[in-house]
């Protein structure tokens, strides 16, 4: 079995948290804007960060912000070609509405629960639920019925993208977790990087042991 090696496709100013995550894991990484360079790794990691272009999922902006559309296109490449190699990926935050989103799927731009989730200074945290359609997902092999999370976003999910399904929900109903049907895509709307002892590191060591889908 090959060794891990994650791709971090992010601005390095941006990515320390995550950086110093894995270091704790004994995880090699590398980070880039080079989807040439990121495609040597076997797993990739979509961070957090501003909010997505809108005209990418259709809409004109209506409360989107810092965004960065240079990142957002790499970010999308780098997702696409692993996405067609079938390796491991893991979106975070604004990773998670990046893979909806290339799956066809859309964002509400603010919703109306942002209070209970968003950023001012310092990360909300909120219980979320278990919400697949069976006991064989990540979050309830992980997690169980529910864990405490912390929170950071004032956009989230609103149409699902394909072959893409929720597991697990906030108390507002907000999707906080999804996962690809047929293939080994992750993503949460929190910052496991964050939390690393309290649930961050399951998160993180689970995404590290995926395998590419043959």
């Amino acid at each position: 079995m090959t060794s891990p090696l994650i791709a971090i496709v992010g601005r390095s100013k941006d990515t320390v948290n995550y950086e110093n995550a894995l270091r704790r894991l004994s995880v090699p990484y590398i980070t880039t804007l080079n989807v040439e360079e990121s495609e040597c790794a076997t797993h990739l990691l979509l961070p957090g960060g501003g909010d997505i272009t809108p005209a990418f999922f259709g809409q004109l902006n209506c409360g989107s912000r810092n965004i960065d559309t240079e990142l957002d296109i790499l970010q999308i490449q780098a997702f696409s070609s692993f996405m067609v190699q079938k390796k491991p990926i893991l979106g975070i935050c604004k990773g998670l509405q990046l893979i909806n989103i290339h799956l066809g799927g859309t964002v509400t731009q603010h919703i109306d629960t942002a209070g209970t989730h968003m950023w001012d200074g310092q990360d909300k945290y909120h219980y979320v639920y278990h919400d697949g359609v069976n006991r064989t997902d990540f979050f309830y092999q992980l997690y169980g019925t529910g864990v405490t999370v912390n929170s950071a976003h004032h956009q989230a999910i609103d149409r699902l993208g394909r072959n893409l399904v929720p597991v697990c929900r906030a108390g507002d109903n907000v999707i906080e977790g999804i996962m690809h049907t047929q293939l080994p895509i992750i993503a949460v709307q929190w910052h496991p990087e964050r939390i690393m002892e309290d649930g961050g590191e399951l998160l993180l060591s689970h995404f590290i042991g995926l395998t590419p889908t043959s």
